[in-house]
């Protein structure tokens, strides 16, 4: 008998239910996706970031030395007190490659204290 009120959802269309995986020592085990999801290889969205639902927008130059990118993926978002769960918008800022390079190299990065806030 089929136990329905446990069995997940696809995480894919959240609309059927997961394909099952297999049986190990009595448990059923279930996949991420349903069998339709599997078939058309619909993949799993990706999470948003922590930094874009707290209401951080990444800027279009990079806060340390102004570079202005032409390519939306030459910009990041760094969090100053390296914590990725911290997303105060006091402890994010928008650095370019080079400069994420930099201050991860450096003995002396960014701290909390030398930053004025972004609003």
């Amino acid at each position: 008998m089929l136990n329905t009120g446990m069995r997940p959802l696809c995480q894919a269309c959240s609309k059927n239910f997961a394909a099952v995986n297999g049986y190990h020592n009595g448990k059923r085990y279930y996949r991420s996706r349903c069998t339709t999801c599997i078939r058309r290889d619909k993949k799993i969205p990706a999470p948003v970031p922590r930094w874009k639902s707290a209401g951080y927008k990444r800027k279009k130059e990079c806060d340390r030395c102004g570079f202005k990118g032409r390519i939306f993926a030459q910009l990041m978002v760094y969090h100053v007190d390296g914590n990725l769960n911290n997303a105060d918008l006091r402890n994010l800022k928008t650095v370019c490659l080079n400069c994420a390079a930099e201050i991860s190299r450096s003995d002396l990065p960014w701290k909390p204290g030398d930053l004025e806030a972004d609003y």
